[in-house]
């Protein structure tokens, strides 16, 4: 199926589908180049250092060989939610963009609140811009942080970078930072933070009243043309705040996860449902890859009547 596709800070973001798409951008490949780290490819391709990690096992990240053919994984679908304005999805550590003209969405990695500092939940709207924003620090980080300043004005120390939007929930935006290499990681203090280039641009997209929902989808399934396709995330170590003190929650184990993914994939393939093929879906739940895999075939299986059967079907 032929599609087309523009570049916007460095992300390949697809045309949706004639029919029907609910998936957005494009994978490809890269052939490391000299001395280049994983994290030196991923910020161009608008990827998330723990995103081509995840992508590419086995490679080192440091000192990846030259040559090496890298994976790129800028294919996502959708999470679920109405598209318009903004949808942060804390399951992938993404923000969509959906532009209100109807061109094709936007995806950008973010970094996300660590656990004792969790971003929260909720549908809210943009309240306020700023470009080079002064960062007023509040008590509570303050406090964790007694060497801070009550004010840290525009410049190379400001963790807001050079673009500040501000959300109706007190005291929580999305902003740029001057540690990009926490973009895909829980490092933040609750706020939602971008590459400098990212939020950049979608500092000039958006405005005040743009719609924002933040939603935590961490299995995401939908169709793109006649092919459906399920995408599970599976939060690595490398991906949290270290050192904090504070126990994570564990990850659900694929057994767990498999009911939780039958639901979904229930909700998104409608009357299509006999077209999933299950073992296709245990696969995807237990290696969650974090990127979309195709799941039906193109004759219906034997009927699937009740979630139940799903689920025992599903079972280990």
């Amino acid at each position: 199926m032929l599609a087309s596709f523009v570049i916007v800070a460095g992300i390949r973001a697809e045309a949706a589908s004639p029919a029907r798409s609910d998936l957005v951008g494009s994978a490809g490949d890269y052939l490391v180049k000299g001395t280049e780290t994983l994290f030196e490819v991923a910020r161009p391709h608008g990827l998330a250092f723990t995103e081509i990690m995840s992508a590419n096992p086995g490679v080192d990240p440091w000192v990846p060989e030259a040559e090496t053919r890298l994976v790129l994984p800028s294919r996502h679908v959708l999470p679920q939610g109405k598209r318009t304005g903004l949808i942060i999805n804390l399951g992938d550590l993404r923000l969509y963009y959906f532009p209100a003209d109807g061109s094709p969405p936007v995806s950008f990695p973010i970094g996300i609140g660590r656990y004792n500092w969790t971003t929260p939940l909720g549908d809210t709207e943009i309240v306020r811009m700023a470009k080079n924003p002064s960062w007023y620090v509040p008590k509570s980080i303050r406090e964790e942080d007694p060497s801070l300043p009550p004010v840290v004005p525009p410049g190379p120390d400001n963790p807001l970078g050079g673009h500040a939007i501000y959300l109706g929930m007190p005291g929580y935006l999305i902003h740029g930072t001057n540690k990009p290499w926490g973009i895909g990681m829980r490092v933040t203090h609750g706020c939602i933070r971008m590459y400098p280039e990212s939020v950049a641009w979608l500092f000039q997209a958006v405005q005040p009243g743009t719609p924002v929902a933040i939603v935590n989808q961490p299995i995401k399934a939908g169709w793109d043309g006649d092919d459906f396709f399920v995408e599970v995330h599976r939060e690595p170590t490398y991906a949290r705040e270290m050192g904090d003190g504070v126990d994570t929650p564990p990850e659900l184990p694929p057994a767990q996860l498999y009911p939780l993914a039958a639901k979904i994939i229930q909700q998104a393939a409608g009357t299509e449902v006999a077209r999933i093929d299950w073992n296709r879906v245990r696969s995807a739940v237990v290696r969650a890859s974090g990127a979309p895999v195709q799941v039906s075939i193109d004759q219906p299986q034997d009927a699937i009547d009740q979630p139940q059967d799903v689920v025992e079907l599903l079972g280990p």
